[in-house]
Formats: structure tokens, C-alpha cells, sequence
């Protein structure tokens, strides 16, 4: 008789990401995670193939809870509000957004996101080719903000340490302003400019 499935799949990504939030992504490992739910490495393996296979849990289990649903306004008022909702999950796990990029494409959550997401742009007038750019230029501007954010060169220590570099006088005085600028106003300026320049170019 098989095993009994004892562990499911969301507490196994949840003790994945709390090695991740933790002690960062490089602590990821079978061993770490077996540890947090108190079993043996090789008895994980039972219920997870390889790596591959936890950090694919982990990154339906940090988009699991982001909402489709009652996005109410203009297009892109629905679009900045679907945005800012992958944002803010990603948010409360930055360490795993290395993992997103890798392995969006087989996320569940994410697929509906984005089915959201191009229901949207569909009723906005996007169709064909346009359609395609404009939804990898928004997919493409909210992980690269979030990496910005929270990991890039102009947030944190390093945009302080930008700030010292006298050889570069534009990259200081960016960085000076880097520290003064709100991330959610950051974020939404730039979601603005693109949003802009997609408009622009769906009515030519």
C-alpha cells in the first residue's frame, strides 16, 4: 500500500519560503527544507523530485493569493491595479524574486494573472503583435521594478554608496533623488510612462 501523503504541497512551499525569507535564496536546499518540517532530507524527496520542483511550489505559493478580480476603472487603471497587486506579493517575499523570473511561466497563478491581464488590454483595443508587446513591456517593467526595488543598484545601500561617486556626477544626483522618491510613486510614474507610450502607439 502507498504511503500516506501526509505533507502537502503549500506546506512544503511554505517552509521553502521561510528558508528563503530567512536566510536568503543560496540557503535553499532539500536539506533546509526537511529540516523546517522536522523530517529526514531523503523522506522529502517523496513528495518533491529535485530543487526544480521546490522552487516551482515556492513561486505559485508567493502568487497564490494575488487577486484577478474586481479591478474596476479605465484600462489602466485596471492594468496599475493587477500590477500593483503581483507587486505587493512579491514584495512580502523579495528574496524569491530571482525564482519568479525563472519559473513564471509555469505558474498557475501567474497564467491567470496574465489571462487578467489581457482581458483588459483586449478591451482596450490591443490586438495581434500589439497585444504581445504591450503585455511583455508591462510584464517587463513590473519585475524590473520590483528587482529595483528591492535588490537593484538604486535601492538601499548601494544608492547611498552612488551618492559618494564624485567621477559620476549624473549617477550621484540620480541617486540623491533615488533616496527622496516613495517606491509606490516610483513604480506608478513609470507604470504611467509606459502606459503612455502603449496608448500613443495603439492609436497610430
Amino acid at each position: 500500500m502507498p504511503r500516506p501523503r501526509s505533507l502537502t504541497p503549500d506546506r512544503i512551499a511554505e517552509a521553502a519560503l521561510a528558508v528563503i525569507d530567512a536566510d536568503g535564496l543560496a540557503a535553499l536546499s532539500m536539506k533546509a527544507v526537511a529540516a523546517r518540517l522536522g523530517m529526514g532530507t531523503m523522506s522529502l524527496y517523496r513528495y518533491v523530485a529535485d530543487r526544480a520542483e521546490l522552487e516551482e511550489l515556492v513561486v505559485e505559493r508567493v502568487l497564490a493569493d494575488v487577486s484577478t478580480g474586481d479591478a474596476e476603472g479605465t484600462w489602466r487603471e485596471r492594468v496599475m491595479t493587477l500590477a500593483e497587486r503581483v507587486r505587493a506579493a512579491v514584495g512580502r517575499h523579495p528574496n524569491a524574486l530571482p525564482l519568479i523570473a525563472a519559473h513564471r511561466d509555469g505558474s498557475p497563478s501567474l497564467a491567470r494573472w496574465t489571462e487578467a491581464v489581457l482581458v483588459v488590454l483586449t478591451g482596450a483595443g490591443f490586438a495581434g503583435r500589439e497585444r504581445v508587446v504591450a503585455l511583455r513591456a508591462l510584464v517587463a517593467h513590473l519585475l524590473g521594478a520590483v528587482e529595483l526595488e528591492h535588490r537593484g543598484p538604486l535601492g538601499g545601500r548601494s544608492t547611498r554608496r552612488m551618492t559618494e561617486l564624485a567621477a559620476f556626477p549624473l549617477l550621484a544626483e540620480t541617486a540623491r533623488d533615488a533616496l527622496a522618491l516613495p517606491p509606490d510613486e516610483e513604480f506608478r510614474r513609470g507604470l504611467d510612462l509606459l502606459l503612455d507610450g502603449l496608448e500613443g502607439a495603439s492609436r497610430r
